[in-house]
């Protein structure tokens, strides 16, 4: 089962999520919460797999409660569900640590699959999202980071599957190789790169064309 918290500021839109996704076999909603600090203390205290989270609720916002969330349970995968394509919101949370970042407009199967492939240790970011990022990325000052030709091909390769969203069994899948074996080829990309985790990575593949990202 995947153990699912629900946080955002409004009832409906709650019940709403609750009630659909009590419908899928493998999901379970263990809480939810109408402002970030409940969705912090509800996180700490069940250690869920996948936290919904709005961007803006009361008392604490969406971008100090994912990286709170993320503090006081450090195994939940945190996905942003809200309406804003703001790039002063879309670029902080994914620097907070939110492995996926989704509009309010999805369609219900889809937040499933996201749901289900961020459990998995993918990456997924709304298109719109990943368009902004990438131009906002592009426009920052360049930081002090290994230039991309210090992976070696197969490294390379793997970077261009992290930034289709692809988790590391779907990419072990693909390349033919062990689970373990793409692990650590991951370690090895971040190491290199300087980076600190798969959501970085991607943009840095995007950033410096290294992979198309997908419509």
């Amino acid at each position: 089962m995947i153990r699912v918290l629900i946080a955002d500021d409004h009832a409906v839109v709650r019940e709403g999520l609750r009630s659909f996704l009590a419908l899928q076999d493998e999901i379970e909603v263990v809480a939810e919460a109408a402002d970030g600090q409940e969705a912090v203390e509800a996180a700490k205290r069940l250690q869920p797999d996948i936290a919904l989270v709005d961007l803006v609720m009361p008392r604490l916002g969406g971008i100090d409660a994912i990286r709170a969330i993320l503090e006081g349970s450090p195994q939940t995968r945190v996905i942003v569900l809200t309406s804003f394509t703001d790039e002063d919101k879309m670029l902080p949370a994914v620097r907070a640590g939110a492995a996926g970042y989704l509009l309010k407009d999805v369609e219900p199967q889809e937040l499933v699959r996201a749901i289900r492939s961020v459990e998995g240790g993918a990456t997924l970011l709304h298109p719109a999202v990943v368009a902004e990022l990438v131009r906002e990325v592009a426009d920052e000052p360049a930081r002090a980071r290994a230039d991309g030709s210090v992976l070696t091909g197969r490294e390379r390769e793997v970077l261009g599957h992290i930034a289709r969203g692809q988790a590391n069994k779907a990419i072990a899948f693909d390349l033919g190789v062990s689970e373990k074996t793409v692990k650590t080829h991951v370690s090895n990309i971040l190491g290199k790169l300087g980076l600190t985790d798969r959501t970085q990575a991607a943009l840095y593949a995007v950033r410096n064309r290294l992979v198309e990202p997908e419509s």
